[in-house]
């Protein structure tokens, strides 16, 4: 274990173009450390290009950047060498059998530190350095270690599928564009991909918006459970107030309105936290895909983004179709002044407050859909005793039946 630890500590403070602990140690502007040769001896060659360019990042430099010596980094490789960090690479540097090889590494492999999709092969950091070296690699697409290289091989022509077919959907190599595939519509799989890459940034926005409207929604339902639960509260106050004024006659009643607000109150909370439990799950499940969605826009490799976009998914529409009656802050003012009218009333109209008191917390309902009424019982839950008031009709008008029938009166 201490010998896995010290080899990771020597991989940190080697220079990648020698491959060895660093030497008089520099740090370029793209923040990258060499031994101060060996990075020298880079940009001499390339001197004639006029520009300098770091092995690793590949950023580019022009004019030639001063060099100054990074101490703090020189006096760390000092402390490792005593350390005893010459060794040759530990074991967990080859190739397991879950990790990609490098293809040029002869007897036992060392583990890919990148694949070349120009030259379909994987290498380790030592072979990868003419990568970085010459100028003939530099144009080269370089991307994290895959398995997956000899997939860009078309199995018929033995050449680099570089094309899509748009007609069978797949990716082709040139001479397919010119045979099988001659009267089809293609385009060069970069072309493709970055078609499909704009598919995939819409269906993103797509979903980013729908998590910001359904967070919206999650923060107007926790607004609304306090809104219910103050209101709850304060007509639990007022009606405890109002009856702690009436006579020992009342006080049964009192405990009766109190439980029944309560029932009613944990009723309309239960609700509202168990569409918030929905909306919440549809947020998390949202950004999952998002997730996925944006893992499949970093692939570096076109054709394993091609053969890998098939694969996602269409977006499912949003479950949360429906819309919320919010209410003004009145949830349970009307049971307090329900009761409020009790004192007046006393014993000889309790029983019918009673009924009065339970059908307007029966109305303390904040969250949408509710059925369409459909039977002629659902609709009269709505109705209303309708009265005309004598006071202001028409004249010729006459109202009988506790001013619930209007006839005509004759001239």
């Amino acid at each position: 274990m201490a010998q896995q630890e010290i080899h990771l500590d020597r991989e940190r403070f080697s220079c990648s173009i020698c491959l060895d602990l660093l030497k008089d140690p520099v740090t370029t502007v793209c923040g990258h450390s060499y031994c101060k040769s060996c990075i020298n001896s880079h940009w001499d060659k390339g001197e004639e290009r006029g520009s300098y360019s770091c092995p690793q990042c590949r950023q580019t430099f022009t004019p030639r950047p001063v060099l100054e010596k990074n101490t703090m980094l020189a006096d760390l490789v000092e402390e490792l060498k005593k350390a005893g960090l010459q060794a040759a690479p530990a074991d967990h540097c080859y190739a397991g059998p879950e990790d990609v090889a490098c293809d040029f590494c002869t007897g036992r492999k060392l583990k890919a530190l990148k694949s070349c999709l120009n030259c379909l092969a994987s290498y380790c950091e030592k072979h990868l350095q003419p990568h970085f070296q010459s100028a003939a690699f530099m144009k080269h697409k370089l991307v994290e270690p895959s398995e997956k290289l000899q997939e860009n091989i078309c199995s018929r022509h033995h050449e680099v599928m570089k094309m899509f077919c748009r007609t069978d959907q797949q990716c082709i190599c040139y001479l397919c564009s010119v045979e099988e595939h001659k009267d089809h519509d293609t385009v060069s799989a970069a072309a493709e991909r970055t078609e499909r890459q704009r598919e995939l940034g819409l269906r993103r926005q797509t979903i980013q918006q729908r998590v910001q409207d359904t967070e919206k929604d999650v923060k107007l339902l926790q607004q609304e459970e306090e809104a219910i639960n103050g209101s709850a509260d304060k007509a639990v106050d007022d009606s405890e107030r109002i009856f702690t004024a009436l006579t020992r006659l009342l006080e049964k009643r009192s405990s009766d309105v109190k439980q029944q607000i309560r029932s009613q109150q944990e009723t309309e909370v239960s609700r509202v936290r168990k569409v918030q439990e929905r909306l919440e799950q549809e947020i998390t499940e949202l950004k999952r895909k998002d997730h996925e969605l944006k893992q499949l826009s970093d692939t570096e490799d076109h054709n394993q983004f091609l053969h890998n976009y098939p694969s996602m998914s269409p977006l499912s529409g949003s479950t949360h179709s429906f819309s919320f009656r919010i209410l003004p802050l009145m949830h349970f003012e009307d049971v307090t002044a329900a009761v409020s009218r009790v004192r007046g009333r006393l014993q000889d109209i309790l029983s019918e407050t009673e009924t009065e008191i339970l059908h307007i917390m029966s109305q303390v309902d904040v969250l949408l859909p509710q059925p369409e009424p459909e039977t002629r019982a659902d609709f009269l839950k709505y109705s209303q005793e309708i009265t005309v008031d004598p006071n202001t009709s028409y004249r010729h008008l006459l109202l009988t039946e506790g001013n619930r029938k209007v006839t005509r009166k004759l001239e």
